[in-house]
């Protein structure tokens, strides 16, 4: 995203490095209706947006005294709290992670995350991430001068693996933002789900929130933001399925909660669905295909990745249909 207008001075926030930045301020006449995650970008410019939308998406940011989406619009005379758990340093501290990378130019790079792997540091996760990784690869490697700060433009679960675009500019990170925000990113995952999918394909949906006192935090809930995801199957089994799924929405856990919320849980969701999969040990949730236009030359640009050996090995065990 590019930067915001802002006719207000900054809001006074204690932001020192190592600390944790806590950040109140009340919302003017002139800010109504202005989107959440630009209110917090005007008024903590010290911060960079891709730590700003991580906190949004921990829950750490509250209208009023309850959790919103970075999308939501805030009216007048609201309190708007933020809490930040970890320096945004941390992001980074270059750390050799080896990388699997699929494309990369001056302006972004398209990486395999492996499952496992957070994309960026979080309270507790403040090493070996995607953003660590990245940070060494463009700014140790690469010797990059100045530093490349990897612009995050979408996200995986930590369990979930595949292709990823992250942004090596502020304009390609605005640009890119702009095209998931106008769903002209194209994604598909595959995944294999328990019970057999008896239409070939649809669609699912149902609304996705958060409730901070819950826990899964994320769920299918009646007062959430509308979710649409499509399946198509790929290949059934005996007791299992193998989707193609693609997310038409981009709610949080969205695939995992459609999945589990219409009676087809991905295997080896610990969170959503029936538990870990001894035989497997990870989710069986893949991003495999990504398709977007180059920010820069305007090129529509289409990424696609295997299975990882250990879901292809899954499947060999798996009885025929």
């Amino acid at each position: 995203m590019g930067p915001q207008e802002n006719t207000q001075p900054a809001s006074d926030a204690s932001h020192e490095s190592g600390e944790d930045l806590k950040l109140e301020f009340v919302t003017t006449e002139a800010e109504a209706g202005v989107r959440l995650d630009h209110l917090l970008a005007a008024h903590v410019p010290t911060t960079s947006r891709m730590r700003l939308r991580q906190a949004l998406d921990q829950l750490q940011v509250t209208v009023d005294g309850k959790a919103q989406s970075a999308g939501h619009r805030v009216p007048a005379g609201a309190t708007v709290s933020l809490r930040l758990e970890l320096d945004e340093t941390t992001a980074m501290t270059p750390e050799a992670i080896p990388l699997t990378v699929y494309f990369e130019d001056d302006v972004l790079i398209v990486v395999e995350k492996p499952s496992g792997m957070v994309v960026h540091p979080t309270g507790g996760h403040r090493t070996g991430t995607l953003a660590n990784a990245l940070a060494h690869h463009f700014n140790v490697a690469g010797a990059a001068d100045p530093p490349i700060r990897p612009g995050v433009v979408h996200r995986l679960d930590r369990a979930t693996s595949g292709l990823m675009v992250v942004a090596k500019t502020q304009q390609a990170l605005s640009r890119l933002t702009v095209q998931f925000q106008e769903k002209r990113v194209s994604k598909e995952y595959v995944a294999l789900v328990h019970g057999v999918v008896t239409t070939d394909e649809g669609e699912w949906h149902a609304p996705i929130g958060a409730d901070p006192e819950a826990w899964p935090r994320w769920g299918v809930r009646e007062n959430g933001r509308p979710g649409e995801s499509r399946f198509r199957v790929r290949r059934r089994y005996r007791e299992h399925t193998l989707l193609e799924l693609v997310p038409i929405t981009g709610r949080t856990n969205q695939l995992r909660l459609h999945s589990a919320h219409f009676g087809h849980p991905i295997v080896g969701d610990e969170l959503f669905g029936r538990g870990a999969e001894p035989a497997l040990e990870r989710l069986f949730l893949h991003a495999a295909r990504l398709e977007f236009t180059h920010p820069a030359s305007n090129e529509r640009m289409m990424f696609s990745s295997p299975l990882p050996a250990e879901l292809g090995a899954f499947l060999e065990i798996l009885s025929p249909a």
